[in-house]
């Protein structure tokens, strides 16, 4: 048991420092002496036959053998943390870890008012969250990487190898600065912003797609002058006049110093909740409760 438990410690070490690219800051994140993780990193080196970092005197880097040997590292200590919450949970305790993954644009679920609860009830897990593209937050969740993660999709898009829970239904609206031409329609349809100047989110990604798919379906096209990834910067550019948006209708009414328009056309969005196919920790599976997922969605699939 001893040896198994030093193996563990010396392969939190190595994800330490492959994460920090510092001997120093990983010494400082696992509450040791850069001294002692150094020597049981070199030991474990040792004991593999090979280097697993390049070290200079300006950075640490995996090497190629580094590179093969941390996934395994991570999954040996996520399968041992995980043990250990299922062990917990069986006595009655939900601890352990939960990173939950968010788009910048959702709104089905209160994320703040959903951690509050989560921490008043469960103080012994740690938590961290996850700020990233639904495309990005769907690959995490199918590798472990997070547990949850809260997506937006077009709605001819639906999440694969993970488990999800629809948490709302929507449609894009169009967002304009106060004084454009646009800002006193009642509402407008997809030809009629054709032809203005847009500011969306990068190709390729699942915000963008929900537009660009409604545009081509209507045989239209339309000049994108702005790509960003990040929805209040859109919104900045925006209220400069330089360009129109369209944002979720669910989103929008936390947005100040912008004006808002119906789309009679507009493409259809879906918000998910996802988890791992392979089953939520205890931790993900309490978090997913208080999000409004019913227990038998969470049940283990046979």
């Amino acid at each position: 048991m001893h040896d198994r438990s030093m193996e563990l410690q010396q392969m939190r070490y190595v994800v330490a420092v492959a994460e920090t690219n510092s001997f120093t800051r990983a010494a400082e994140r696992c509450l040791v002496v850069q001294s002692a993780l150094s020597h049981q990193v070199a030991r474990l080196e040792r004991e593999l036959g090979g280097k697993l970092f390049e070290r200079t005197s300006r950075r640490v880097r995996l090497t190629p053998a580094g590179e093969a040997f941390l996934p395994a590292a991570r999954q040996c200590l996520d399968a041992a943390e995980r043990a250990a919450a299922e062990v917990a949970a069986a006595l009655g305790e939900v601890r352990g870890r939960l990173t939950v993954g968010v788009i910048p644009t959702v709104a089905a679920v209160d994320i703040p008012a959903a951690l509050h609860e989560f921490r008043g009830r469960y103080p012994n897990v740690r938590i961290g969250l996850r700020v990233g593209a639904s495309e990005e937050l769907v690959e995490q969740v199918r590798d472990g990487v997070i547990d949850v993660a809260c997506l937006g999709l077009p709605a001819t898009i639906q999440p694969r190898g993970v488990r999800t829970r629809v948490t709302a239904r929507d449609r894009l609206v169009a967002v304009v600065a106060p004084g454009h031409p646009l800002a006193a329609e009642p509402e407008v349809d997809l030809r009629r912003l054709s032809a203005e100047v847009f500011v969306d989110f990068p190709l390729g990604s699942a915000g963008r797609a929900q537009s660009d798919q409604a545009f081509a379906a209507a045989g239209l096209d339309r000049d994108i002058a702005f790509e960003v990834p990040a929805p209040d910067l859109m919104v900045r550019i925006v209220r400069q006049g330089l360009g129109i948006a369209m944002l979720a209708s669910t989103y929008v009414p936390q947005l100040t110093g912008v004006h808002t328009i119906e789309v009679s056309d507009a493409p259809a969005r879906i918000e998910y909740l996802v988890w791992n196919d392979v089953g939520p920790t205890p931790a993900a599976k309490a978090f997913l409760e208080i999000a409004g997922v019913p227990a038998h969605d969470l049940a283990e699939r046979t």
